[in-house]
């Protein structure tokens, strides 16, 4: 059984980091390299839901083979 940290694809960790600066810099979070602890639960739930947004319209285009 895999805990809710553990990656199904493990080369996906370095997509989504990248993913996620592109996401921060998109919607005006500046995120650096490292620790980004001090950023507000604002700031975070503004990138972790764009980033999900994305995904699924990735997802929904895929599906309906555009």
């Amino acid at each position: 059984m895999t805990n809710s940290n553990s990656k199904v694809v493990p080369e996906a960790r370095e997509a989504l980091n990248k993913f996620k600066y592109e996401v921060a810099s998109e919607v005006g979070v500046n995120l650096k390299q490292g620790y980004n602890g001090d950023i507000t639960s604002r700031d975070a739930g503004k990138i972790g839901g764009n980033m999900v947004r994305k995904l699924i319209e990735t997802a929904e285009r895929q599906m309906a083979g555009k």
